[in-house]
């Protein structure tokens, strides 16, 4: 007991949003430090790292032969062990004490739709980059601490998690979950949804950082009394040549259909298989909306309308997740048991 407590002063407690989109990190006692996209830049014959975050992400789809710019997270999951590794590592170095005497403790928010394989993969590669000890965490559950969601309390409460490459939905009760469903489904696929729109209705080829901005800027999923419009620039997959094309914001809504449709599905099953006294619980609190793909606008509308429960966008759906493995951490003697 005396040994734990000397070993929290002396090394810094970090929880981790591992996303396929983003990564946050947060240290206890001073918050998040760092928010910087999940991709590397290495040198494709030594395997060396280059850049990380945000520098990396810049060269996407830029790079000469000799490196490349990748994404080691797919789907919410490893793609690619190695750079993962690097990738925390690199995290680790840029935000650890370095005069910390003692490895730190780590808390990692993980998807529940993924493997024992997939969760060793990531509890390997953190004790590789120098964990002492790991937590993982179900994204949702940590979402849902994030939110301040009280869910100690004998009472169903509902949250869905909108990533970067999955989209979960779960109901809490008693601190635990009693429900939760977790599709491969996220801002990923909102990105290649205006990409294959863009090939198949204008012979348009795009990138992915073209996409995003698109989705970032008139992205929405719920009718809007203003229509917005962008200028985006791609190759003409016919005469290859660059060209210019204008888009609005009606457009987009229909180019993200199929991947809104399936989430929506996801969302309708999970309050079906819902205890009846627990939805009636959600249906007096509402449903908590958190992660990136909440920002797209109108998905609180859209889910309210199509589900009959009220929607509360958090107050913070990018960090939520990071903020609940930082709370997991603070109070881990009583949440251990969750």
């Amino acid at each position: 007991m005396v040994l734990g407590k000397l070993w929290g002063a002396l090394s810094n407690d970090i929880g981790i949003d591992l996303g396929t989109s983003n990564t946050l990190v947060l240290v206890r006692g001073k918050g998040i430090v760092l928010c910087e996209p999940s991709v590397v830049a290495l040198h494709s014959a030594a395997g060396k790292v280059l850049a990380v975050g945000q520098e990396a992400k810049r060269m996407l789809g830029r790079t000469p032969g000799e490196i490349i710019a990748v994404r080691p997270m797919k789907d919410g999951v490893i793609s690619d062990y190695e750079t993962v590794e690097k990738m925390i590592k690199y995290f680790f170095q840029k935000i650890h004490n370095r005069r910390a005497l003692v490895k730190p403790r780590v808390a990692m928010s993980i998807p529940s739709c993924i493997t024992e394989v997939e969760k060793r993969a990531v509890r390997e590669s953190a004790e590789q980059a120098g964990a002492r000890e790991i937590y993982l965490i179900e994204e949702s559950l940590a979402a849902a601490i994030g939110a301040n969601i009280p869910i100690q309390e004998p009472a169903g409460n509902m949250v869905i998690d909108i990533g970067g490459g999955t989209s979960e939905i779960s109901v809490l009760s008693l601190g635990g979950m009693v429900i939760t469903n977790g599709i491969r489904i996220g801002g990923d696929e909102f990105d290649e949804a205006i990409i294959n729109h863009m090939k198949k209705i204008h012979n348009l080829v795009i990138g992915e950082s073209t996409a995003e901005e698109v989705k970032i800027t008139i992205g929405n999923v719920y009718p809007e009394k203003q229509v917005s419009s962008v200028e985006i620039r791609g190759r003409d997959s016919i005469s290859g040549l660059p060209r210019t094309l204008n888009l609005d914001s009606v457009e987009i809504r229909e180019a993200l259909q199929d991947p809104t449709n399936t989430v929506l599905e996801e969302i309708k099953k999970t309050l079906d298989q819902t205890p009846p006294e627990l939805a009636a619980d959600i249906v007096e609190r509402g449903i908590v909306l958190t992660g990136g793909g909440a920002l797209l606008r109108g998905f609180p509308k859209l889910i309210s309308k199509e589900t009959g429960v009220p929607v509360i966008l958090a107050e913070n759906p990018l960090t939520c997740v990071v903020l609940g493995t930082g709370k997991f951490l603070e109070e881990l003697k009583y949440m251990k048991n969750i």
